[in-house]
């Protein structure tokens, strides 16, 4: 089926997130760095190592900074919310996506941020663009799902291959609107056999991370964190005033590495300023302000690309990225 149901260790999860907040966040944080600290330094060094800079795994482009969500952790949220309003200029976009694809960007894109996509009006045709000029390219976006209907997904549809609902609430339950969508979508399953959808049970007043110490609900600690981080090196963060900042955890938009509107995107990602920052983050987060005390480790598909990158190269990440990848997806269905 093209859409199906995840949540993290299901309903005992679900009640650990609700009355130990602290403790499951720590322990699944500390299980990651466990687990992935070896592979993620590996990559950095590959990553540093290379004759030429690496392309980024992930191209990540918040198109407007604002969310319609109240998630406890994050900063995004309608009471949190403390940046000015601003939407990404077309022309810039127009022009980072055309970039794109003159570098031979075949990795994965996202129009999403710390936001909500579906406040953009203009984000069908910003997805049509970009499917059309990168053809090879994994496209997918990330949605709240408050205002999805299922006209939105249709209309969508063609121009990504994965969409991702993050039901967010206090109950272990499908909003009404996502539960239609769901219904008709098993109902109908061949009217979506090109695109993954899933959907994420969420705990609406989850404690994460830190989020480099802007999260509402977790404050960072003094606690430096001396561990490396794989996101400098497997992400590009394009924030709306089109200034290239470190990482999704930059959610006051206060890191600046480049501004778009006065180099290329290829400029930016191998940047001095950039690959300064790489280097320190490399030997430990102590040796970067920003990142001393972020206990922020991705646990998603970056360590599938990089694993895979690590193993065959970066043609393989690309197969993992973009075309390839719906192949698989549909053996596997």
């Amino acid at each position: 089926m093209p859409i199906r149901i995840n949540s993290f260790m299901g309903k005992i999860g679900w009640n650990a997130r609700i009355y130990f907040p602290n403790l499951a966040s720590n322990a699944y944080l500390k299980l990651q760095f466990v687990t992935r600290g070896k592979a993620q330094k590996k990559y950095v060094d590959y990553f540093l190592n290379s004759g030429k800079v690496p392309m980024p795994n992930v191209v990540n482009i918040e198109t407007i900074n604002r969310c319609n969500s109240t998630c406890a952790f994050c900063t995004a949220n309608v009471h949190a919310e403390k940046r000015p309003l601003r939407k990404i200029e077309d022309d810039l976009y127009y022009s980072i996506i055309d970039q794109l694809a003159d570098w031979g960007y075949k990795g994965h894109l996202t129009l999403y941020g710390n936001n909500e996509p579906w406040l953009d009006t203009r984000i069908v045709e910003f997805h049509k663009y970009a499917r059309e000029k990168l053809p090879d390219s994994f496209i997918f976006m990330s949605t709240n799902g408050l205002m999805l209907t299922l006209e939105q997904v249709k209309t969508i549809a063609p121009y990504i291959n994965q969409l991702i609902i993050n039901n967010y609430d206090t109950e272990y339950k499908l909003h009404k609107n996502i539960q239609e969508i769901y219904d008709y979508i098993i109902a109908n399953p061949s009217e979506f056999e090109n695109l993954d959808i899933q959907i994420q049970m969420r705990y609406l007043k989850e404690v994460l991370t830190n989020r480099a110490g802007s999260a509402p609900n977790k404050q960072a600690t003094e606690k430096v964190i001396k561990e490396t981080c794989l996101l400098p090196f497997t992400d590009m963060w394009i924030m709306p005033n089109g200034k290239v900042g470190l990482c999704c955890c930059d959610n006051f938009e206060v890191t600046d590495f480049a501004d778009l509107h006065n180099v290329s995107v290829k400029e930016a990602w191998e940047g001095e300023a950039l690959m300064k920052v790489r280097r320190m983050i490399a030997d430990g987060r102590q040796n970067y302000k920003f990142c001393q005390h972020c206990d922020f480790i991705d646990a998603g598909f970056r360590m599938q690309l990089v694993k895979a990158i690590l193993q065959d190269g970066e043609e393989a990440a690309h197969k993992i990225g973009g075309q390839e990848r719906m192949k698989v997806f549909k053996q596997e269905k």
